[in-house]
């Protein structure tokens, strides 16, 4: 599924927020994380965009101009860290069900 992911600086929420709003993104997956909690800047926004080849086109119009998508070799550690994070989440929560 194609992807892009974002290192924003965290001032610039308002307009993260504007952008994934629009019509098209706000269709496909997304994910927000302070970035130094996923081991990347102090004082950025990791924004990822995952779904259809057209919404990933758009979160990169939109979401381009407040800093450039990440180059595949830093997105790639920061992606595998969001989807650990989320699979853990999720056996977690499967946990929580199946006890009794």
């Amino acid at each position: 599924m194609p992807w892009s992911l974002y290192a924003i600086p965290s001032d610039r929420r308002t307009e993260i927020d504007a952008a994934l709003k629009d019509d098209v993104v706000a269709r496909q997956s997304q994910k927000l994380r302070e970035g130094a909690s996923l081991g990347a800047a102090a004082g950025t926004t990791i924004v990822l965009v995952e779904g259809s080849v057209d919404g990933v086109r758009r979160a990169d119009e939109l979401l381009g101009p407040l800093a450039p998508r990440l180059a595949v070799a830093d997105a790639e550690g920061l992606y595998r860290r969001l989807k650990d994070e989320e699979e853990a989440a999720s056996a977690g929560m499967g946990l929580f069900f199946t006890e009794g």
